[in-house]
């Protein structure tokens, strides 16, 4: 398979849309998030997922959309040779807006540290500061109320400066009741066609 290059996916007067997920369980919403995103005009979507946001869903369900799934397996493969494109750099030249849906506590805080130990963290510390990029945070209620939790949000919105949304209050997965929720994913969709004034396709409204 030829390796992943911004300059021969980029498609002129398309959305690049990049959506992340991490382990939450919130990541149940991914072929959801894809679809809709897909039923809008001109709008490509990649997935890049850490390994256990892959507990929650499967990649066939994503590529069947006619998006890819990338993970850390993609990046550095047998056959890589110096000089070849590195996936975390032309994933973050591709994409016009990056989505972290969802944001665990783990992913949350290697991203406030500036961590880069697979894909996902190295292609947010590889990110332009002019890439539109919002965290969508989703956890247990107690680990959201860590301490940590919210020096780790300080962080990521006004030193890194990430749009920062959610979460929202519901039953948890876990059986608890109170904040830690991901924000609806038909709110994570609407944000992006706010920004990019996306029209529907007429096949699909």
């Amino acid at each position: 398979m030829p390796r992943f290059t911004a300059e021969s996916e980029r498609i002129e007067g398309h959305t690049h849309v990049l959506l992340i997920t991490t382990g939450s369980v919130a990541s149940i919403k991914a072929p959801l998030i894809v679809k809709e995103l897909l039923s809008y005009r001109n709008v490509r979507v990649e997935v890049v997922s850490t390994r256990p946001s892959l507990t929650f869903f499967k990649k066939e369900d994503i590529v069947e959309l006619g998006s890819r799934v990338w993970t850390d397996e993609d990046e550095w493969t047998a056959d890589y040779k110096i000089g070849d494109p590195i996936l975390h750099i032309e994933l973050r030249r591709w994409a016009d807006i990056v989505l972290v849906a969802p944001c665990s506590a783990n992913t949350l805080s290697k991203i406030a540290h500036g961590l880069c130990d697979n894909l996902v963290t190295s292609l947010m510390r590889a990110l332009a500061p002019t890439t539109p990029t919002f965290l969508f945070p989703a956890m247990n209620t107690l680990m959201y109320e860590h301490p940590l939790t919210a020096e780790h949000i300080r962080i990521a919105r006004d030193v890194v400066k990430y749009n920062v949304v959610g979460p929202i209050g519901k039953n948890l997965a876990c059986g608890d009741v109170g904040l830690g929720a991901m924000t609806e994913w038909r709110d994570i969709v609407k944000i992006v066609v706010d920004q990019f004034n996306l029209v529907p396709s007429t096949n699909s409204h």
